[in-house]
This record gives C-alpha cells, sequence and structure tokens, in this order.
C-alpha cells in the first residue's frame, strides 16, 4: 500500500477551446494545482483554431501545454486530439473541463476519485439539471430523455450523457476512438458499453452560466444531430442488430402484401381485378429485406476488421505513450 501511495501520478486538466479569451481566465482561476492522489497536476488547451488571443491568455495565466489545429476541427475530434496527447506527456488520468467554467472545478477531485480506487475508468460528472436556471424546460427534457436513450444503447448507468465534465483513464484514452464529427459525449459512453470499459456517474456542482453554448445553436439542430449521431454509432457499433430492426417493417408489409395476392389469386381469383401492383409493393418490399440482412452481414464483416484495428491502434497508443513516460 505505501508503494501504491508513492507512486508517482499524472494527472492532465484538458480544456477544448474556441475564441475563449474572454471566458478563459475565469476558468483557469478555478483550476486546482494539487489533487489527492496525484503528485502532478498540469493544464492542457485544446486551441481548435481560435483566431482571437486565446492562446496568449492560456499562456499568460499558467497553461503547461497547448495543442492547437490550424484549421476549425470541430469539439469531437479536438477531444481526441487532447487525449492522445495526454496519454504521450504521460497522464495517468485526463480530466475533460469547458471553457466556460461550467463545471465546479472544486468537484475534480470527486470526479477522479472512483479512478484512483481502481472503481471506473470513466467517470461522467452528473449535473443537477432540475436546478440549472438558464436550462429551459424543453432543454431539461431532452437531456433526461437523450440520457435514457444513450444509457439503453450502452448498457451503462450514465445519469447526464451529454456532461463534458469527464475524468478518463490513461487505459480508457487508449481505447477511445472518436468517429462522431458533432460531439464526443454520446459516442464515448455508447462505445465505453460495447468495449467493457467500466463507467460511473457522480453528482457534481455547476456555475452560473458565462456565455450561451457554442454547441447547441438552437434546441431542433441540436435533436436532429444527436438523433444522426446516434443512429450513426448504433450503425458502427451494432450493425447486424440494426439492418435487422430495420428490416422487420419491409418482411411484415412485404409478406402481408405478397399473401394477400396468393389468397385472393388462389380463392377469389377475378380476371378483371389482377390485383398486381400489390404484387410488385409485396415483392419489391421482400427484396428490400433481403438486402438490408445482406447489408448487415456485411456491414457485421466490416466492424470485425474494425475492432481488430481498434486494438492495433490501443496497442500503439500504449507503446507511443509508456516510450514518451520513460523519457520524461
Amino acid at each position: 500500500m505505501d508503494k501504491e501511495n508513492k507512486k508517482q501520478r499524472k494527472l492532465i486538466i484538458q480544456i477544448p477551446c474556441l475564441n475563449e479569451a474572454e471566458s478563459l481566465p475565469v476558468s483557469l482561476a478555478a483550476l486546482p494545482r494539487k489533487v489527492e492522489g496525484f503528485t502532478t497536476v498540469e493544464w492542457m488547451i485544446l486551441d481548435d483554431g481560435s483566431t482571437d488571443e486565446t492562446i496568449a491568455v492560456a499562456l499568460e495565466h499558467g497553461v503547461d501545454h497547448v495543442v492547437k489545429a490550424s484549421t476549425h476541427q470541430g469539439l469531437a475530434k479536438m477531444f481526441m486530439l487532447g487525449l492522445d496527447a495526454c496519454v504521450k506527456l504521460g497522464a495517468d488520468v485526463i480530466v475533460n473541463t469547458d471553457a466556460d467554467n461550467q463545471y465546479c472545478a472544486d468537484d475534480i477531485p470527486v470526479l477522479v476519485k472512483p479512478i484512483i480506487e481502481k472503481k471506473a475508468n470513466i467517470v461522467v460528472g452528473e449535473r443537477p439539471i432540475e436546478e440549472i436556471e438558464h436550462f429551459s424546460l424543453v432543454k431539461k427534457f431532452l437531456q433526461r430523455f437523450g440520457t435514457f436513450v444513450v444509457r439503453q444503447l450502452s448498457g451503462t448507468e450514465v445519469r447526464d450523457a451529454t456532461s463534458g465534465f469527464r475524468a478518463i483513464s490513461r487505459e480508457a484514452a487508449v481505447q477511445l476512438n472518436v468517429f462522431n464529427e458533432y460531439t464526443y459525449t454520446l459516442e464515448t459512453i455508447i462505445q465505453a458499453g460495447h468495449k467493457g470499459i467500466a463507467l460511473v456517474s457522480v453528482p457534481i456542482r455547476t456555475n452560473p452560466d458565462l456565455r450561451s453554448s457554442k454547441l447547441v445553436k438552437s434546441i431542433s439542430s441540436y435533436v436532429r444531430k444527436s438523433l444522426v449521431t446516434i443512429l450513426r454509432i448504433y450503425l458502427i457499433y451494432r450493425p447486424a442488430l440494426t439492418f435487422s430492426r430495420l428490416s422487420i417493417l419491409p418482411f411484415i408489409a412485404g409478406t402481408g402484401l405478397t399473401a394477400r395476392w396468393l389468397y385472393y389469386f388462389f380463392f377469389y381469383y377475378d380476371v378483371t381485378r389482377s390485383r398486381v401492383p400489390s404484387l410488385v409493393v409485396g415483392i419489391s418490399l421482400l427484396i428490400a429485406t433481403i438486402f438490408l440482412f445482406i447489408f448487415g452481414v456485411i456491414a457485421e464483416l466490416i466492424s470485425t476488421n474494425r475492432k481488430m484495428l481498434e486494438e492495433t491502434l490501443a496497442r500503439i497508443r500504449r507503446i507511443e505513450g509508456n516510450n514518451d513516460k520513460t523519457d520524461t
């Protein structure tokens, strides 16, 4: 136990930024330099092609590392670039937070505790949604409903799926791969569930709103993009099941129409009413069912190849991270 306590542990707090020169000083002022369980705490900003003084402000306020994108990449891409950089810098745990100071930085020790105690590899901060005044009733409902859907798809007990306040262990970081370009929040949870990465939620506090969300331009746009993201993720991780479910409706409709035509043909044949259109539609739907089944088989084979590639990428990340950690 004494050796475990003396082990050198590094925590890196990463903050995705896009033109955050005004709000960043407030967020950085709240970040800790000491967290129980870690010998080193470092700060990193992920600059997504900012055109203001974000980087200069960050360095002025003591940020240790800057990952800069020459052009705007999007939140999801910057999140992954951050994880990769943190692993190479020898981070044992990575905390992701926002530049608008939405999350209470004093809760970082609470966030990382399950990882330190080896009870989880990903910890998601659960905001008090009902108490957040600037969240409309519609947004609160969508938060609850979206979390319910993600919980069902991922098989996890996450309680705030869209929360960006997260702690991620080194081992989890090397396994995560975000394909979606909109946001990382939903995909990483579903991916964790399908990969068997232990994930828990912990209650955290929030701060007063500094600015409006840059990710949520409008409720309708957010809902549409989130639904597309969930469907795309499910197609990636459960292709056979997804295509099987998609084939149910055309199979039932096609079978019904074809059976109807056969029934009338053999028992109530009428030369004046061929009912050929029903037969054509029914057969077309059955053909569509066959194609969906074939797509599912092909997608499942591709998914198997993707899993092998992800395992290879995870091994490469581990090797690169271990080498860099040894050098430092």
